[in-house]
């Protein structure tokens, strides 16, 4: 009895629509990435279980350690007109270039008397610049309570929204250099404020 032979098909497969899902996601991956951000100090955050992901908008990080606080806020826009503000509040003139070499600084830690200078130095220069951090300390010169007072302004001048906080600080600093910061939240009313942790092996 003759076998019957079964034909053969051809097992290529068409990747052209796959290649294409592919190209999207990567496109879509790149074009919405967010750089990290790099801190102005080495901060060790202390870790909990908490899984809750910060929001990245309209947002102000307060970063603390080795005694000094550091102001950072997101958008270009909302950095440009703070500094406006301030430059007002302190009667400092900015220019135009300085605004727009301020709106890509994410984070800084220097008074108001040393900000023109901060502005003027180029990226690697900021590194090194030894930041003695916002004035916090003093009542009658709390910069940090004008920085964070005139950001909540700008904030919902430009976005109609309240702008959201939260502490980055070492886990191994003393609980009175929280305080501080705590203390001008709250002054201000803002009682309810994130803190940035990492992720707790279990």
């Amino acid at each position: 009895m003759a076998r019957i032979k079964v034909p053969r098909k051809s097992t290529a497969m068409d990747m052209t629509a796959m290649c294409d899902v592919a190209f999207l996601l990567l496109t879509f991956f790149i074009l919405t990435a967010k750089l990290r951000t790099e801190d102005p100090l080495h901060v060790d955050v202390p870790a909990s279980t908490v899984t809750q992901v910060v929001p990245d908008d309209n947002l102000s990080t307060l970063t603390v350690g080795q005694g000094k606080v550091f102001f950072g806020i997101e958008g270009t826009d909302i950095r440009k007109a703070l500094l406006e503000e301030m430059g007002k509040q302190y009667k400092i003139s900015f220019t135009p270039e300085e605004e727009q070499r301020f709106s890509v600084i994410p984070t800084f830690g220097v008074p108001m008397n040393q900000l023109k200078q901060f502005i003027g130095l180029d990226e690697e220069q900021r590194k090194t610049f030894p930041s003695p951090g916002i004035p916090v300390d003093s009542t009658a010169n709390n910069e940090l309570s004008t920085w964070i007072y005139q950001a909540r302004i700008v904030t919902r001048n430009l976005k109609n929204q309240e702008l959201r906080f939260a502490i980055k600080g070492n886990a191994k600093d003393e609980y009175p250099a929280y305080k501080k910061v705590v203390d001008v939240l709250q002054r201000q009313n803002i009682n309810k404020f994130s803190l940035i942790t990492s992720l707790k092996g279990k």
